[in-house]
This record gives C-alpha cells, structure tokens and sequence, in this order.
C-alpha cells in the first residue's frame, strides 16, 4: 500500500467516524431525557467500578445490570432516531 493510500484511507476513516458522531449526536439532542439517562447510568457504572471490594458478588451483578441498561438506552436512542 502506498503512502498516497493510506492517507486516503485514514481521511476516509476519519471522515466516516465524524459522520457517525454528528448522526448519534443529533439522534440523542433529540430526546434530552433518554440522554441525560445514559449520562446518569455512565455515572453509575463508574462509581460502581470505583467501589472497593465486591460485595458478596453483588457489585458485579450490579456492574452486568447497568451495563445492560445501558445498552438498551443506547438500543431505544438508536430505535427513535430511526
């Protein structure tokens, strides 16, 4: 591959993950609501992960909990913006 390609290819990457940013951010300016949830579920998690021991396994249950939730917020962001 030449170097004349791979900057072509980066730039296209680059431009292609802009795109991608600009796409998820209008979808989530568009529902205030569910975005500030996936805020406070990212909060959530960090704090969880922050937290000292594992609790008789409950910390880990309760990181796999949020980490689902967080994943269907982001499910239900991606289902309105169509």
């Amino acid at each position: 591959m030449t170097p004349k390609t791979k900057v072509g290819l980066n730039a296209a990457a680059l431009a292609a993950a802009m795109a991608l940013g600009v796409l998820i951010g209008q979808s989530t300016a568009a529902q205030p609501q569910m975005a500030a949830a996936l805020d406070a579920l990212q909060g959530a998690r960090s704090h969880l992960v922050a937290a000292n021991n594992d609790k008789g396994g409950h910390r880990g249950k309760a990181i796999r909990a949020v980490d689902d939730a967080i994943a269907e917020t982001r499910a239900g962001i991606r289902y309105a913006g169509y």
